[in-house]
């Protein structure tokens, strides 16, 4: 977190703007790679908003444990990585290092491997140990993936889970003298068992009493279903209306947030509605990451176009390399929504609309592969020596995207806003 303002006291501020109608929704930003984090950074500059940065395990995580995708980064290379950034954009604001989607069985190769639930709460446990380490503001407590349970996990086994892995948390922060950290609850997947108003409240509620019986602290959101779904590069689910109403209404009865996820995709309208419903926050990731995939493929097209007129003296081949290697990871299976997603490889590669479609979708889990890297910077080169601002280009692009939320989520100018808040000086 950058500047003086924690999150439990930005949250605090943010509520008290729920009645005066300048209440704004939180935009949760999924670091799909290098260049999202510094579009984000140098649009908060330019906009005055406040960023969450939310990373799953699989994108940052210890390095025993393998890192994680984006420049298979551990925690603390993460949280460096942000800082030097935030220097060489000039950004003096808010934001906010959150951990999206903690807890056992969360890395695919932990679910895939089905490990038994003391080793995966333990390996849990130590991830978050790590994020606090590296100074992360905001962790999210998700104990809903179980590989050993077939339906729904039931509620009680995950309020047991969800106090345990704050109360280790805690134990560790109050050990080594750290500063408060935030925290988040609840899933928005249907095996969280949480997708309706009554056991939304109830699990509220529940945890509530189960985190006062041992002095922990009250979380500051909780996630919710709206009916959200990200498939392809679509939202394939349905917004709503009600059900976004009914549990922000629910959360701040609690004085906590709701947390909306899979937010990617949604119409004007639907975006244009969260601050209105009361929606504290919402998250989006793939997107930004398709964002950025399809302005390297554009460029790619251009620097085709520019060899055959004899503007370039080569082209290199983006495309193909991007391609093969996002088909070959085989993280673009959880986007699929029919039985392509258990096509072989050797399938995949015969049907090219398919293949383009997975290179789009599954890009981003790429660009840090030696081959992709090395096929981005010579576009770079080419694109650059014949007069095309080509990395500009890719970082616009993304900030164009991002910005959409921003403009709609009503963050513009929102980080002065809150400071005003705090310091008790009229909005």
């Amino acid at each position: 977190m950058n500047g003086k303002m924690n999150i439990t006291d930005m949250v605090r501020a943010l509520q008290g703007m729920r009645n005066t109608g300048g209440f704004s929704t939180l935009l949760g930003i999924g670091p799909m790679s290098p260049m999202v984090l510094e579009g984000a950074l140098e649009l908060g500059k330019e906009q005055d908003f406040p960023i969450l940065f939310i990373a799953s395990r699989n994108q940052v995580d210890m390095r025993l444990y393998g890192g994680g995708y984006v420049s298979s980064w551990d925690q603390e290379q993460f949280c460096a990585a942000i800082r030097s950034m935030t220097e060489k954009v000039g950004f003096d604001g808010l934001y906010y290092i959150c951990r999206d989607h903690g807890g056992p069985w969360q890395r695919d190769e932990e679910r895939a491997a089905a490990l038994p639930e003391k080793e995966a709460m333990t390996r849990s446990i130590a991830s978050y140990l790590a994020d606090l380490d590296a100074g992360f503001d905001l962790l999210h407590i998700d104990p809903t993936k179980d590989p050993h349970m077939e339906n729904a996990i039931d509620m009680d086994v995950v309020l047991e889970r969800t106090v345990r892995l704050i109360a280790a948390v805690e134990a560790y922060r109050e050990e080594k003298g750290m500063a408060p950290v935030g925290y988040e609850v609840g899933t928005e997947e249907t095996n969280g068992g949480l997708t309706g108003l009554e056991a939304f409240e109830t699990f509220i509620g529940r945890l509530m009493e189960m985190l006062g019986a041992r002095g922990l602290p009250k979380p500051q959101f909780i996630v919710g279903q709206t009916g959200t779904l990200v498939r392809l590069t679509e939202n394939a689910g349905r917004f709503s209306i009600g059900s976004a109403q009914n549990l922000s209404a629910a959360a701040a009865r609690f004085g906590m947030e709701l947390k909306e996820h899979n937010s990617d995709y949604l119409s004007d309208e639907a975006l244009l509605l969260h601050p209105a419903l009361g929606v504290g926050s919402s998250n989006v990731a793939p997107e930004f990451g398709v964002a950025e995939t399809r302005a390297y493929l554009s460029l790619a097209r251009l620097e085709r176009e520019l060899y055959d007129e004899g503007i370039v003296r080569r082209h290199g081949n983006l495309p193909q390399a991007l391609s093969r290697a996002a088909v070959e990871t085989g993280r673009w299976r959880k986007w699929m929504v029919d039985e392509k997603a258990r096509y072989s490889v050797e399938r995949v590669w015969e049907d090219a609309a398919l293949t383009l479609r997975i290179a789009e979708i599954g890009g981003h889990y790429t660009f840090e592969m030696p081959a992709v890297a090395a096929e981005i910077q010579a576009l770079f080169g080419n694109l650059e020596r014949a007069g095309v601002p080509a990395r500009r280009y890719v970082l616009d692009e993304i900030k164009r995207c991002i910005g959409r939320y921003v403009n709609h989520y009503r963050l513009r100018g929102l980080t002065g806003r809150l400071r005003e808040q705090v310091e008790g000086r009229p909005l």
